[in-house]
């Protein structure tokens, strides 16, 4: 009897466990940075030479950071509600350019449009692994003192926006006010 029930016991627990891992959401992975001073970096701004972009640059306001490429499809699928967020102008916006030549990125925002900001170049992806990016597209909300607040995973999507991004912003523009 006893050799039935430990291998039923150890088929029970799996399927308990796939069932758990069935309800979880990929795009929440939680990031190690939330609540954490934004990752300070100082890189080349896109299309315009010998001027940088840096973090300490952005303190005092509340910004996004998203990252992106003219080479990611998702960016292209998002890229709609940056623009629209962007003509909002209740946020600033900073792109990332991610792992992308300079070239085609200035190329890709000429013919879909330029939302951001300023975008920063980070050719080799350096900034990305600090920021903890394992792909684009990803968003990052960052508040008035540098802290990393929210971070979303994958193309931003109306629901996101609505419901979490820019309520978000909305609060923390309240806080600091």
């Amino acid at each position: 009897m006893t050799r039935y029930l430990v291998p039923l016991g150890i088929f029970l627990l799996l399927v308990a466990l796939l069932g758990v891992g069935l309800t979880l959401n990929p795009r929440e992975v939680p990031s190690p940075l939330i609540d954490k001073s934004a990752p300070a970096f100082t890189l080349p701004r896109l299309g315009a030479a010998g001027e940088t972009i840096a973090t300490s640059d952005l303190r005092g306001r509340v910004w996004l950071l998203n990252v992106w490429a003219s080479w990611c499809v998702s960016c292209r699928v998002e890229h709609p509600l940056v623009m629209e967020l962007a003509r909002s102008g209740e946020v600033d916006i900073v792109g990332l350019n991610y792992k992308d030549e300079d070239a085609d990125a200035r190329a890709w925002l000429g013919r879909h449009g330029d939302p951001y900001t300023v975008s920063a170049v980070d050719a080799d992806g350096r900034v990305g692994i600090d920021w903890g990016v394992y792909g684009v597209p990803e968003t990052f909300v960052v508040d008035r003192d540098g802290m990393i607040r929210y971070k979303h995973i994958g193309p931003l999507t109306r629901e996101a926006i609505d419901k979490t991004v820019m309520p978000l912003v909305r609060e923390l523009k309240k806080e600091a006010a």
